[in-house]
């Protein structure tokens, strides 16, 4: 029954949106608008990952000294020089790791 319900609404969700996006032709949504949506995506991440990044048990906690933003700071510096998730991923945790440890 569960199971149920969440194809259900997996099922009246895709449809909601499939009528509003679904139904345009690429060429009536206006050039300006689809420039802007390029904005979306990044957006979102940071919404999603800076909070968790800068802030511990409710404080902001922007300091050096904060493991998660000088991962996330080596994460941006490898990235934007290799443009590789991998290799992000890879520098990212690395750092995290030894910044965990070497802060601790």
């Amino acid at each position: 029954m569960v199971w149920a319900m969440i194809v259900a609404t997996a099922l009246v969700t895709l449809a909601l949106r499939f009528s509003f996006l679904g139904t345009l032709k690429p060429h009536a949504i206006p050039e300006r608008f689809r420039v802007m949506l390029n904005y979306v995506p990044p957006a979102v991440f940071a919404a999603i990952v800076l909070p968790q990044v800068l802030t511990r048990e409710g404080t902001l906690y922007a300091g050096l000294d904060n493991p998660r933003l000088v991962a996330a700071l080596v994460a941006i510096v490898v990235a934007r020089l290799t443009r590789s998730i991998l290799w992000t991923i890879v520098a990212g945790m690395l750092a995290l790791w030894v910044a965990q440890w070497g802060l601790a």
